[in-house]
């Protein structure tokens, strides 16, 4: 397929139908298989056979097998090593862009030896451009916890990745070449799927039984855009923390935070704010306690949990400093730049450009801080909203792209229609009806933090709604998708919470045994010691029996 560019003239309509004529496109049919194959390659050559397959524009680079009991997953360094497999990385649909820069899919592709006839698309996320080791990544922090045995290639799954079309993470290095944008968007992945299944096809003689999606933030999107163009090829997906709206709406609030909170920071010795500065590690502490102090005890346990932080009504003004500025209170512009933020952005009509967010006490953790405020002692901000979202807006989110674009100079009255081309083909979060899924059986399980600080978890409580009543109810809904939202949680783990839970065995048992997660088992990674607590099926939330231990999840009920 011949590379586009998009002419600085062309308008969004023209643009979004270049981009729609790119790719894989919509295609509800299940990607091709080669099934019932008389001998396997495993069976006849084993892992070096695979270097001999012949697909149509794909390239075998390697075929390496792994002995059991050689290799961890990355980050693990004691207890069980992964059982024996071969990994396959190849690339496909080479081309030189017309950016002159060289792009291709790639992918790598882990098939264990002792084959459950599982298959697991392994998500990526951020700006993708590298190539993680399919080895069947869980949910949360579960890995923290329980190791090897958390991944899904232990578990006997063939597990796939791809870098999603392009080599490098800055935006630079694809958004300037439409073919690589549209990859990026859905292609990538449509096409790794369909090489993943016939790869598995041939390698074992058999097509796989069950298709699982698992994916955090961007990954979360691709499941959900799974769902929507390419609904046959997965039985179950899981989306967490799904960045549905990312190129039209969490973009555009990272530009609005970051401009409210730098206009009260204070400044250096030339006068320049300093970002890291707006809010002190002391602030947002009390801030955390201030949320807890206000809506902690609802759920029945006084434990630094706020389980429904949808529902928490705090306002940070009673925080506010009487006199001068102490560790013990915050300063009026601090309220109101909390107050501005946590309303989420909007145009100088009053229009909302994105949800609101909800109070919860994951504002004191690291990771809320490294998206929106950074630690940089300088000038230049290191917050992940200037390095990571800035990026991705000016070379990819903006139709043209605009390589001088500053997030702090974000017109909330006119960017948003920049990008609007964009966001019809890379966001998720328009289609409700996911009939084409749910008609074969297909479930989806979303889970959000509720201290995300990138995608907020009342964007996908709305996704939510919108999906019941689309579908004639939340009942209705429920029978094909559930959402859990984790107290405390920040960007897919981390923060005050119970964010080490199991999503894979929860969709794998709602696929293949019927049985729909009504709660999910979470424990504690690092705030709580020997804590655990059950995620609740929204809209219900857990509460405390007001007995036991609160300690133990068996004394939480979801109601």
């Amino acid at each position: 397929m011949q590379a586009r560019t998009f002419p600085a003239s062309a308008s969004a309509a023209a643009i979004l139908l270049l981009l729609a004529g790119c790719g894989g496109g919509d295609d509800n049919s299940a990607p091709a298989a080669q099934s019932n194959a008389t001998t396997s390659i495993l069976a006849s050559s084993g892992c070096a056979g695979v270097t001999k397959v012949s697909l149509p524009g794909v390239t075998i680079q390697s075929a390496t097998e792994v002995a059991a009991g050689t290799v961890r997953p990355s980050g693990v360094t004691t207890g069980d090593f992964l059982p024996a497999h071969c990994v396959v990385r190849g690339v496909a649909d080479p081309y030189i862009g017309t950016d002159n820069l060289d792009h291709a899919i790639g992918f790598e592709l882990r098939l264990p030896t002792a084959w459950s006839g599982q298959f697991m698309f392994q998500g990526g996320g951020g700006n993708d451009g590298t190539l993680a080791p399919a080895m069947g990544t869980n949910t949360g922090a579960l890995a923290a916890s329980a190791g090897t045995g958390a991944y899904a290639l232990a578990r006997g799954f063939a597990v796939v990745s791809t870098d999603g079309g392009h080599q490098g993470t800055d935006a630079a290095s694809y958004g300037k070449d439409a073919r690589a944008r549209t990859d990026h968007a859905y292609n990538a992945y449509d096409r790794t799927a369909q090489i993943a299944k016939s790869l598995i096809a041939q390698y074992y003689g058999r097509n796989a039984e069950h298709s699982y999606f698992l994916g955090c933030s961007g990954g979360g999107r691709q499941g959900m855009m799974f769902s929507q163009r390419f609904p046959s090829y997965f039985d179950g997906i899981v989306a967490s923390a799904p960045a549905m709206k990312v190129s039209s709406g969490a973009s555009i609030a990272a530009a609005w935070d970051s401009q409210q909170y730098r206009a009260i920071a204070p400044p250096d010795a030339s006068g320049n704010p300093i970002l890291a500065n707006a809010f002190s590690n002391a602030d947002l502490a009390l801030v955390s306690k201030g949320v807890l102090d206000a809506c902690d005890a609802k759920d029945g346990a006084v434990d630094g949990m706020v389980q429904d932080p949808a529902s928490c009504g705090f306002d940070p003004a009673v925080l506010q400093c009487s006199g001068a500025k102490t560790d013990s209170c915050l300063s009026a512009v601090q309220v109101s730049a909390l107050q501005k933020a946590f309303a989420g952005p909007r145009d100088s009509a009053g229009n909302a450009l994105y949800s609101s967010w909800p109070w919860d006490a994951g504002i004191s953790n690291a990771g809320w801080r490294s998206w929106k405020l950074g630690s940089s002692q300088t000038a230049t901000p290191d917050s992940r909203y200037v390095t990571l979202i800035q990026n991705a807006m000016a070379y990819e989110f903006f139709t043209p792209f605009d390589a001088n674009f500053d997030i702090f100079k974000f017109n909330f009255d006119t960017d948003p229609a920049r990008l609007a081309a964009y966001s019809a083909v890379y966001d998720t979060y328009r289609t409700t009806d996911l009939t084409p899924y749910t008609s074969h059986g297909g479930k989806m399980i979303f889970f959000h933090g509720g201290s995300d600080p990138i995608f907020s978890a009342n964007d996908t409580i709305d996704y939510y709604k919108r999906l019941a009543t689309t579908a004639g109810g939340m009942a209705n809904a429920q029978s094909f998708a559930r959402l859990f939202v984790v107290p405390g949680m920040n960007h897919c783990s981390g923060g005050p919470a119970t964010d080490a839970y199991d999503g894979l065995a929860a969709i794998v048992n709602w696929v293949e045994k019927g049985t729909a997660p009504d709660s999910v088992p979470a424990r504690s990674t690092a705030s709580f010691a020997g804590r655990s607590r059950p995620l609740c099926a929204y809209p219900k939330t857990a509460h405390y029996t007001g007995s036991g231990n609160i300690e133990d999840a068996a004394n939480f009920v979801c109601q």
